[in-house]
């Protein structure tokens, strides 16, 4: 018998993002609340507690399902649970986040971070050129994108890293911290700039359906994409990859 997942987090830091933005609390709150009609495939919940500000989740162990899925399934399932949920979630669950909600902390902090990554040898013209426009104007920049369609639930970090697939095929998605109450292309910008292939994001984009907004999400996307080089060695595969998708995000938002 697999023993379950066993997800504990400390109180944050008074005034960290994660603390404005209750991203640990809001976790508990989608497996107590929203999990059991959610309409897609997550962890199944056996205990979610918040005792001043710490949590414990208590779930099922997916470590036996593959990492990530084909490009087009989370496609799919995302755009699903956007429409079950469209202009709906907020009214449901009103303690969702909305878009912006720590637009400033995250403008502060590309704005700390981006003039070290800009002297980075790995640093592209073209990464170079949205990180500029990008500087000083994040916030306004998570304006649009929180404009670009109709809200709905979204997961909020629908990349790889938090999607499984199970032998038979199943894809659930885990990790919802960052759950909230916002466009659906924000969770499809996410997906593509974070884990897709280039030369798979018109199939992606297709799988999706309706992504009319898409251009509009995707220089806020660009911003913690950029966040997220940063993070990496400069010349490794992660950062090239994130060079990569960073440019292909540019393109799609310039066309």
């Amino acid at each position: 018998m697999v023993e379950p997942f066993v997800k504990r987090r400390a109180r944050p830091l008074p005034g960290s993002i994660p603390d404005v933005l209750q991203i640990f609390l809001a976790e508990v709150r989608l497996y107590r609340e929203i999990a059991p009609v959610v309409g897609v495939r997550v962890p199944g919940c056996l205990n979610a507690e918040e005792v001043d500000g710490a949590t414990y989740l208590l779930l099922e162990n997916l470590s036996a399902w593959r990492p990530g899925a084909e490009p087009t399934a989370p496609a799919r399932i995302l755009a699903t649970m956007h429409e079950r949920w469209q202009g709906a979630a907020s009214d449901r669950w009103p303690w969702l986040r909305t878009p912006g909600a720590a637009g400033e902390l995250v403008g502060d902090l590309f704005d700390k971070t981006w003039p070290t990554l800009a002297s980075r040898s790995d640093c592209t013209p073209t990464v170079r050129a949205v990180g500029e426009r990008l500087y000083g104007h994040v916030p306004s920049y998570e304006r649009l994108a929180g404009a670009s369609g109709p809200s709905t639930l979204v997961h909020g970090d629908a990349s790889m890293l938090n999607i499984r697939t199970s032998p038979a095929g199943e894809v659930a998605l885990l990790d919802w911290e960052d759950v909230g109450a916002a466009p659906g292309v924000t969770d499809l910008a996410w997906l593509l700039i974070s884990s897709i292939e280039p030369a798979q994001w018109g199939e992606t984009v297709t799988a999706y359906g309706k992504a009319a907004g898409l251009r509009d999400a995707l220089p806020a996307v660009a911003s913690q994409a950029i966040l997220s080089l940063a993070d990496t060695p400069a010349g490794s595969e992660d950062a090239v990859n994130w060079v990569r998708r960073i440019e292909a995000a540019h393109r799609w938002a310039s066309a």
